[in-house]
């Protein structure tokens, strides 16, 4: 979940990127929206889905008013303070004409495919300033002059945060959390690893890529670690969690089979809650934290079992 000063900005932007919103969620009395995009085209991974059936599903809130404030603006999570969430990433077929079609509506870069060292990878700026990762999912010196780019091929690839150990954290995710790693990149150069997790299913877990590049790049929903060589060793070191000030990032969110048995195995593994179901005026919701605080939002896949009409 990201925060968005503008709604219809950011819808805007993330619907050029080919999402679709499949679903809205209101809140007049508490003053804001949440909207859901997804790649839904025939070809998407899950197509045609409900909504908390999804692999890959970006949420966005819209606290009101915040459009109409000039002062008014999120923490993208990649400046102190509010340094912790990274970035969202879009997997594309073609990546240098998928950039060229983000440069040429206007849109901004963090990063272009032609700065630095890495040319396989680009970052674009969404409206509020969060990072969105494009990737390609064909080696780039076989896209390199290709004009076109489809969007109907695009992924939501992977959410990353950066976290303090290694260690815990992928204990965490892969013991409590169910998620398999999926792909490790070690860059012991540069001092840092990424490693990538998610829900494999069907498709299992890839040995190699089919054409050179990320064996990953074709999956939705996956959650990206980043982790800087040395962090765990400092007592004091703490990632900001988006949720207190300054604001920006809020949580991933994982749905489950039976929300009412995953709570209650959450309460037998002690997990440290934000918010148990019985907590509040939401009692289809509950959020857990991970262990640098983040939130992770557990709700009802409702495909597996009806319980609420959203």
């Amino acid at each position: 979940m990201l925060r968005v000063k503008d709604p219809k900005a950011s819808l805007k932007y993330y619907e050029f990127l080919g999402m679709k919103q499949v679903n809205k969620l209101s809140y007049p009395d508490n003053k804001f929206d949440l909207y859901f995009l997804a790649y839904d085209s025939p070809q998407a991974v899950s197509s045609g889905h409900h909504w908390s059936d999804r692999e890959g599903i970006l949420e966005l809130t819209h606290n009101y008013g915040s459009e109409q404030d000039d002062n008014f603006k999120v923490a993208n999570g990649n400046s102190e303070p509010g340094k912790g969430f990274g970035h969202l990433c879009v997997s594309v077929d073609n990546i240098q004409a998928a950039c060229q079609r983000i440069e040429d509506a206007g849109y901004k870069f963090q990063k272009k495919l032609t700065d630095g060292r890495m040319r396989s990878i680009a970052f674009a700026l969404d409206p509020d300033g969060y990072w969105v990762e494009i990737i390609g999912q064909n080696p780039v010196e076989k896209t390199e002059g290709v004009k076109e780019t489809k969007l109907e091929k695009y992924r939501f690839n992977h959410t990353m945060l950066r976290v303090k150990s290694a260690e815990a954290s992928l204990k965490f995710y892969q013991e409590l959390m169910g998620m398999t790693l999926m792909r490790t990149s070690e860059n012991k150069d540069n001092g840092f690893n990424l490693y990538f997790l998610g829900y494999p299913g069907s498709k299992g877990v890839p040995t190699q890529s089919a054409n050179g590049v990320n064996p990953v790049a074709d999956r939705e929903g996956l959650l990206e670690l980043t982790w800087n060589y040395g962090t765990e060793k400092d007592e004091s070191f703490k990632y900001h969690d988006g949720n207190s000030e300054p604001q920006g990032f809020g949580h991933i969110c994982v749905s489950v089979d039976d929300l009412d048995a995953a709570c209650k195995r959450f309460e037998d593994e002690k997990i440290q809650w934000k918010k148990r179901l019985t907590d509040g005026r939401m009692k289809n919701v509950a959020f857990i934290l991970d262990p640098d605080g983040y939130w992770i939002e557990v709700i009802q896949n409702e495909k597996m079992k009806r319980t609420s009409n959203w």
